[in-house]
């Protein structure tokens, strides 16, 4: 029996990049989701509502294949932070996590609605910012422009010289993309990562 098809349903190249890892072979899809959290939506509720909604979109298009939707959403004290967009916001998101505490809340979903599955997960991953200086704060953005990543923090860069600590039992959540989970889910799905 053939696998069936797998897409990613994400424009984010982090996680495409991490997909890669597994050898499987895949498309690309741009879901059309708006992203806006909605009121009173926690971090970990707004990062799984959006992962969902991602592999929704796109299987509502590809109902025969195994999609995969993600999102990351950074929790400082229960407020969502998201991508800055530009230098000055990622300045002022830096700035907020210096010496602070960050649950940066990583959820997947794997949708195939052809064989009825659909599951979602969270990857939540602890960071601990150091105390940052202001000049810290612009060599690293200088340096990195990580204007794309929720919270700033492109960890996988120059970015882990922020950090004091990294707790997480999935090591890529952090980047994107939980790669354990996603090898989990796709299992479930009927695609094994190691057929490949």
């Amino acid at each position: 029996m053939t696998a069936p098809a797998l897409i990613l349903g994400s424009t984010s190249r982090y996680r495409r990049e991490l997909l890669e890892r597994l050898g499987l072979p895949f498309t690309v899809v741009a879901p059309r989701v708006d992203e806006s959290p909605r009121a009173g939506e926690r971090p970990a509720e707004l990062a799984l509502r959006l992962a969902l909604e991602k592999a929704r979109a796109v299987a509502a298009l590809h109902p025969d294949a195994v999609v995969i939707g993600a999102d990351q959403v950074a929790d400082l004290d229960g407020e969502a932070i998201g991508k800055p967009g530009d230098h000055e916001r990622a300045v002022a998101q830096l700035r907020r996590m210096s010496g602070c505490r960050v649950v940066f809340q990583t959820a997947l979903a794997v949708s195939r609605p052809a064989a009825g599955f659909e599951r979602a997960m969270l990857a939540a991953v602890q960071v601990r910012f150091r105390s940052l200086s202001d000049a810290e704060i612009e060599r690293y953005l200088r340096l990195e422009q990580p204007y794309d990543c929720a919270g700033s923090a492109k960890s996988e860069g120059r970015g882990v010289a922020l950090l004091d600590a990294i707790e997480s039992d999935d090591p890529t959540a952090l980047v994107g993309l939980p790669l354990i989970r996603t090898c989990m889910l796709l299992r479930q799905a009927g695609i094994d990562p190691l057929d490949a």
